[in-house]
Order: structure tokens, then C-alpha cells, then sequence
């Protein structure tokens, strides 16, 4: 047990001034990200004149997180910094992967910024949304498919294994397909939402005002709920679940990279 939460010491065994890493505080916003998405849409579609969305509030949320993502993906994506340390895939998995949804999330907080009130103001704001955002379908799809690209990858090669040095994940070095397969399906599933995504938000622009369901007629002229389409739904609940995993395994991984750190240091 003590083993499981220390991991095994190896002095001297990676030189970390040659391999900043920073894909602990990148998992914790990609995953709040996700998380955040699926909140926002929920009160977007529940959204009414007594009780309206505050878009400040989620600009600066996504614009938050959108620019932790894009500032450490580019970096990533464009040095390379896990290559010294014979990780030169991570640095595609993670930092490409990272500077694009952080630039998405940093495009949502500006049209929030800039058009917020617009947005609350529309009879059904999340068709507001879905039409401003359906232009960028194409390339959340090709993020989709890149994802489900890593996950492949990920299984074939049996990737993400920790080594016995890192505390808790270093468990399961000896069996490299046990977080090959978690991280692969992670993203994985992340990905299928993505591929969907087009498809809600095209479902989500041919709505039209009083669509919602008849426990909510009674207040149809002050409200904008509506009846969430399945697709939506099936997106909503791949990122929302995997959000939170991103969120949790983030948080753990302050724990083991820091043992990692002070095992192989």
C-alpha cells in the first residue's frame, strides 16, 4: 500500500528542466470545460425573463478556461517540451487537442461578451446560439475524428501508461493496456460527442418559440424551455460524464506528478 502512494524512487532518472510539464492544470480545464458546456446549455434552454441566464457570468468562465487551454496548447503544440523526455506523442495528444478547444471556448466568451444581451433577448436563446455556433461544426467534427484518432492510437500503441515511479497510476505498470484503455476510451468518448455535436446543433436551430412541453404552457410567455432533441441529449451526457472523469483524474494527477516529480528528480 505504502508503494501505491509513493511509487518507486529513481533518482536522477529524468532531467524535468528539459521537460516542463503542465498537462495536470490542462486536463482540470479541459474537463471543467466540458463540464461547463453542458451547464451552460442547460441554462440556456431553461432561460426565462424572471429568471435569465447571466452571460457575463459564463463569458467569463469559458473565457477563463478557453485561455488556459489556448495558451498551453500553443506552447505545447509548438515546442514540443514533453519530446526530451521520450514522450513526443503526448505533446500531439494533448497540446493540439488542447489549443483547440481552448480557442473554441475563447470564441464563445467573446460572442457572450459582445452579444450577451442580444442572446437573452432572442425568443429562444439557445437558437440564437446553435445558429451563430453551426459554422464551426465542420471543425468540432474533425476535432471529434481526431479524438476518436487518439484513441486508436492510444490502444494500438498502449499509451498514457505511468511508470512504477508515479505514485497511485504507477500500480499499473506492469499492465500498460489497463490506462491505455481508460485514456483511450476517455478520449474517445469525448470524441463521438464531438462528432454529434454538428448534429444538435443543427437540431437546436430548427426549433421554433413555444416548443416546449405542457408542464411548461402555463408560463409559455415568459419562458423559453424546450424539449431537448436525443442527439443533444447523447452529447450532453458523453461530456458531461467525461468532464467530470477529466476533472477528477486532473486533480489526482496533482498528487502523482508531483511524486513523480520528486521520484525521479
Amino acid at each position: 500500500m505504502r508503494d501505491c502512494f509513493m511509487g518507486e524512487s529513481s533518482p536522477g532518472m529524468i532531467d524535468w528542466t528539459t521537460m516542463p510539464t503542465y498537462n495536470t492544470i490542462m486536463s482540470l480545464a479541459a474537463g471543467a470545460g466540458l463540464v461547463a458546456l453542458v451547464m451552460f446549455a442547460r441554462d440556456l434552454m431553461r432561460h426565462r425573463a424572471e429568471d435569465p441566464i447571466s452571460t457575463d457570468g459564463w463569458a467569463l468562465t469559458f473565457g477563463a478556461l478557453g485561455t488556459i487551454l489556448t495558451v498551453t496548447g500553443l506552447h505545447m503544440s509548438l515546442t514540443w517540451p514533453l519530446a526530451a523526455g521520450g514522450f513526443a506523442f503526448d505533446n500531439i495528444i494533448f497540446g493540439e487537442t488542447s489549443l483547440g478547444f481552448g480557442v473554441l471556448m475563447s470564441a464563445l466568451a467573446i460572442l457572450l461578451w459582445r452579444r450577451g444581451e442580444r442572446i437573452t433577448d432572442a425568443p429562444v436563446p439557445m437558437r440564437e446560439v446553435a445558429r451563430t455556433a453551426r459554422p464551426l461544426s465542420v471543425f468540432i467534427a474533425g476535432l471529434g475524428l481526431a479524438l476518436l484518432g487518439i484513441m486508436v492510437a492510444g490502444i494500438v500503441h498502449q499509451l498514457f501508461a505511468a511508470p512504477p515511479q508515479e505514485p497511485v497510476s504507477g500500480v499499473f505498470a506492469p499492465w500498460p493496456l489497463v490506462e491505455a484503455a481508460f485514456m483511450s476510451l476517455l478520449f474517445g468518448l469525448i470524441g463521438v460527442g464531438a462528432v454529434l455535436a454538428p448534429f444538435a446543433i443543427r437540431s437546436f436551430t430548427q426549433i421554433r418559440p413555444g416548443a416546449s412541453s405542457a408542464s411548461s404552457a402555463s408560463s409559455a410567455s415568459s419562458a423559453s424551455t424546450i424539449t431537448v432533441p436525443t442527439v443533444a441529449r447523447v452529447v450532453g451526457v458523453l461530456w458531461l460524464v467525461t468532464g467530470i472523469v477529466f476533472v477528477l483524474f486532473g486533480a489526482l494527477n496533482f498528487y502523482t506528478h508531483i511524486g513523480l516529480v520528486v521520484n525521479t528528480m
